[in-house]
């Protein structure tokens, strides 16, 4: 049975088209991954199913009955309650049940009559099948359990939402849905956020879901793990690929291979008529030439060239020292809690390390610590003359909504973009999906995951000799987040990275710093 139909559906904004002839159902028990570029129209499918959004044609239903659970990064929750209210209303019907058999303990200690009693114990072997159906009797272990996991600590629990940060807000709104169990989940990026352990929870506590969820997420390894098809949002359309992520990987591959097939052969026929043309009109021979020498240089502009050699372009003229960064004893701590003590290490041409460690261990303080941007309790960090460094955090919230995307990506004052050829520069940007008309935009005017593209751009084209960056994937669609990785790995520089993104981590770093849980304060260094 289908508890989710899309049907010939048709959606534009502003005369513009998001969807077209889309056609996608959800089964009872279908887990999809809904992957696509930034604006592609992943979050416009879910607010059609929301009822949010009305299609322009085609139809949208939801089988009568079936409970859907939203999440998204903007997901709104009570302010003045704290996450634990908020939990529990989840269960107000347990709470209604805690309450009429307290009383009903309270009315059996008076000593009623025998029909009174009768009638009291009656009710309360109701309310105990009550309890037991919708297993009430452990809700507050499974309240504790989902706020320990997620990183919740005492003082997390018990103050006003909006006292918390933005990114513990959207925890508190995930334990909320994850708790309340629907039929059907919409989750808008999850594991943004969360640490690897939150993140491997989550995986888990999905084997045990028994409902249907669609999952628009970049993490790749998430998306493995938990999704049983992938629906990709492209050109307007829905193309469907059974499986994990692993399985679309390929089935992707043959798909375009076999378009660049049928685009050769059509560029064969097309030749062929061209001749054909030629042969009949012998007056106009040379237009056919021409013609021919058209198509040729047609079908050279469209024969991409490989990544990799756009980006060893871009980065051919960046010469880098060595030795790029000392960390000499560097301690850091908040009133009787020490993050990292005594922490040493060097930062070296060719590095790519990815900080890791526990949602609250101390990773982005130590990114700010090293940056300057907060002091450390001890300690020092040194860093080469004239290297230079780039904080992508720090790009992404110094932007300028009044600039242009083309004069930003340029802006800063050793870019690569003054140096490099500009044929290599627009390929680059190309590559990270930014078309002429984007490339004219009003930043202001750019959706979140587009601001993210701009500024890790300018950070790949900073000149930088290094590029630090706290959680770079979280806004970035999958694409993007594929040319960032091509770019890191080609970097001549070094890289200071923090993220919760296992597949990109284990992609590009070579060395680890990792906080040991075991041994608070303490950091380790490893190799690969």
């Amino acid at each position: 049975m289908s508890l989710i139909r899309l049907n010939d559906v048709n959606v534009r904004f502003d005369q513009v088209q998001v969807l077209r002839e889309a056609f996608f159902k959800l089964d009872a028990g279908d887990r999809v991954g809904l992957i696509g570029r930034n604006g592609s129209g992943k979050s416009t499918l879910l607010k059609l199913v929301l009822d949010q959004v009305e299609p322009d044609s085609g139809t949208v239903a939801v089988e009568l009955g079936t409970k859907i659970g939203y999440f998204s990064q903007f997901s709104e929750l009570n302010g003045a309650s704290t996450i634990l209210e908020v939990l529990q209303d989840v269960f107000g019907h347990v709470l209604e049940i805690e309450a009429e058999l307290a009383g009903i303990d309270a009315a059996l200690a008076a000593d009623p009559g025998a029909q009174e009693l009768d009638r009291l114990i009656h009710r309360q072997s109701e309310l105990f099948a009550d309890m037991d159906r919708v297993d009430g009797w452990d809700y507050q272990r499974s309240i504790d359990k989902v706020l320990t996991t997620l990183g919740f600590n005492r003082e997390h629990r018990t103050c006003p939402i909006d006292d918390l940060s933005g990114g513990w807000r959207n925890r508190a709104a995930l334990a909320k849905i994850l708790l309340e169990a629907p039929d059907v989940l919409l989750l808008d990026e999850p594991t943004n956020y969360l640490d690897v352990a939150g993140v491997e929870w989550l995986e888990g506590w999905f084997k045990n879901f028994q409902g249907a969820a669609i999952i628009v997420s970049h993490d790749r390894r998430f998306l493995d793990s938990v999704v049983t098809r992938i629906i990709e949002v492209e050109n307007f359309h829905l193309h469907e690929y059974p499986g994990s992520f692993a399985d679309y990987v390929m089935a992707k591959q043959f798909r375009l291979k076999s378009l660049e097939s049928q685009f050769a052969h059509e560029s064969e026929l097309l030749a062929f008529e061209a001749e054909g043309i030629s042969d009949r009109r012998e007056a106009a021979k040379s237009a056919s030439r021409g013609l021919d020498s058209k198509l040729s240089k047609i079908k050279k502009s469209r024969a991409p060239r490989p990544v990799d050699k756009i980006i060893t372009e871009i980065y051919g003229g960046l010469h880098v020292k060595d030795v790029l960064c000392r960390v000499e004893s560097l301690t850091k701590s908040y009133g009787e809690r020490t993050l990292f003590s005594d922490l040493s290490f060097e930062i070296r041409r060719g590095n790519r390390i990815v900080v890791l460690g526990a949602n609250g261990s101390g990773k982005s303080t130590l990114l700010r610590a090293m940056t300057g941007e907060e002091p450390a309790d001890s300690g020092y960090v040194t860093w080469a003359k004239g290297g230079g460094l780039v904080s992508y955090n720090q790009v992404l919230d110094g932007l300028d909504d009044d600039d242009t995307v083309t004069h930003a990506v340029n802006a800063m004052p050793d870019s690569l973009a003054l140096t490099a050829t500009k044929k290599s520069v627009n390929r680059f940007l190309a590559m990270f999906q930014f078309s002429e008309a984007e490339l004219k935009q009003r930043i202001g005017n750019l959706s979140g995951g587009q601001k993210a593209r701009v500024a890790m751009a300018q950070c790949l084209l900073s000149g930088a000799s290094v590029l630090v960056l706290d959680e770079p994937t979280n806004h970035l669609d999958m694409s993007s987040t594929q040319v960032m990785e091509r770019a890191l790995l080609h970097f001549p520089g070094a890289v200071l990275v923090v993220s919760h993104d296992r597949f990109f981590t284990d992609k590009i770093a070579n060395r680890r710093l990792v906080f040991n849980a075991d041994k608070p304060g303490h950091i380790e260094v490893h190799a690969g």
